[in-house]
């Protein structure tokens, strides 16, 4: 007759695999970063266009990604709403996060709509989510799915600063649809707002990791009492100097000098020099491509000075800045048309 005791060895295995399954699951306990969540749809007539980067038309690629992105987020207690704009509508109202409601608000998205005839009010679309953000309480993160092609209504830039300005616990994100330079420039100016978003691209989050790791950046992190994967784990290497790239300075024809509405954007560039742990910079300027090569170089080189005067002048002591031009030579948008010229007519400032 065969022994039903367990032997040592035995117990001692089956002792141990407990401990590791039992310190894995203490490893992945998660914490949410937020209170809430709000999923915001772009409805336009530009959203119902079919982007050549995504082989797909702009809506049903975000109706898509929200319930991919759904299917991320894990349930932590958050509650959420889904909504549209362009027009204005609540296809969720707030309430407890549940995975089944976010997938039916989802649902309702249309995705055949008429492109003619419907403009983009983004900035009024913004401002009709202020009554649903004052009902909430704690950490907002405010999710847009756009293209940013604003051409209706009230500055969706100063609509977004508004809502900052009011509820100091929001965080909005931008997942870009932009296939034109002023839908970039909105999107940019947005998220230049305020260090806390998390920028992404539609077309990269159609990689399942680049997903995963957006929603963990968006909505929530691994609990700071994981004892066992912190012991077990190798000593985090130094910080190293990050990139830091800042496009939002742009100037008038001809013009070098610094106005008011570029000092968000520089205010917004101080902060992050400040927290660098670099400690050189270039500041580059550049010009469209009217005039001469040698006009254009000498005023790029006016316009880096420019911002490196302001930045020093406003409090920057840590990262030494380099100005350099670059006139006419580097553009980024398309010189044939006036907005891209306008784009062109800019201050880049990144690490050396």
């Amino acid at each position: 007759m065969r022994s039903s005791k367990r032997t040592l060895p035995g117990i001692m295995l089956t002792v141990l695999m407990a401990l590791v399954l039992a310190a894995t699951a203490q490893a992945e306990t998660l914490k949410p970063k937020v209170d809430n969540f709000i999923l915001f749809v772009d409805y336009s007539g530009s959203m119902a266009m079919t982007s050549d980067s995504l082989n797909s038309v702009k809506i049903k690629h975000a109706k898509e990604l929200i319930g991919r992105m759904n299917a991320e987020i894990p349930a932590l207690g958050y509650k959420s709403g889904v909504a549209t704009f362009a027009p204005y509508e609540q296809l969720s109202a707030p309430a407890p996060y549940d995975k089944a409601a976010v997938s039916a608000a989802a649902a309702k998205i249309k995705t055949d709509y008429e492109i003619y005839g419907r403009n983009t009010p983004m900035g009024m679309g913004l401002k009709d989510l202020d009554p649903v953000l004052s009902k909430f309480s704690g950490k907002t993160a405010l999710i847009i799915f756009t293209d940013g092609d604003s051409n209706y209504g009230t500055d969706p830039v100063a609509e977004a600063k508004a809502l900052y300005a009011k509820y100091p616990n929001l965080c909005i994100h931008v997942v870009s649809y932009a296939d034109n330079a002023r839908g970039k420039m909105v999107i940019d100016e947005i998220r230049a707002i305020s260090r806390c978003t998390v920028p992404a691209d539609a077309k990269g989050l159609n990689d399942a990791a680049t997903l995963k790791k957006y929603v963990k950046d968006v909505f929530y992190d691994v609990a700071a009492d994981a004892p066992v994967t912190r012991a077990m784990a190798p000593a985090p290497a130094a910080a190293e100097c990050e990139t830091i790239t800042f496009g939002n300075l742009n100037f008038g024809f001809d013009k070098y000098q610094i106005t008011k509405e570029m000092e968000p954007a520089l205010e917004q560039a101080l902060t992050l020099l400040k927290d660098s742990k670099c400690k050189s910079f270039t500041v580059e300027g550049h010009t469209d491509s009217v005039g001469t090569v040698p006009y254009n170089q000498k005023l790029s080189e006016r316009r880096a000075a420019s911002v490196v005067k302001w930045l020093l002048d406003n409090g920057l002591t840590g990262p030494r800045l380099v100005p350099v031009g670059k006139g006419k030579l580097e553009p980024k948008f398309d010189n044939k048309t006036e907005e891209g010229r306008h784009l062109n007519r800019r201050v880049e400032i990144r690490n050396n």
